[in-house]
């Protein structure tokens, strides 16, 4: 149980800290729905754009995420 309710409030953070596009990245990419993670390449594919921006939006919402933990928006 407490695993979920952790789990739950790990996505409620992604979700308000990221744009629904770069969720949806991150949430193929790393099964973070309960779902199976995709290779980039299959995300592109299923968002139909290049794998490359595929790249940039991971990078890049990594990136927001780290500064959102590092202002203490998430506690573990």
């Amino acid at each position: 149980v407490d695993k979920s309710i952790e789990r739950e409030k790990f996505i409620n953070f992604i979700k308000s800290n990221l744009s629904k596009r770069e969720f949806t990245v991150l949430s193929l990419r790393y099964g973070l729905n309960g779902g199976k993670n995709y290779a980039q390449r299959e995300v592109a594919c299923f968002l139909k754009i290049s794998r490359s921006y595929i790249s940039r939006i991971e990078k890049k919402a990594i990136e927001k995420l780290k500064e959102a933990v590092k202002k203490g928006q998430f506690y573990c």
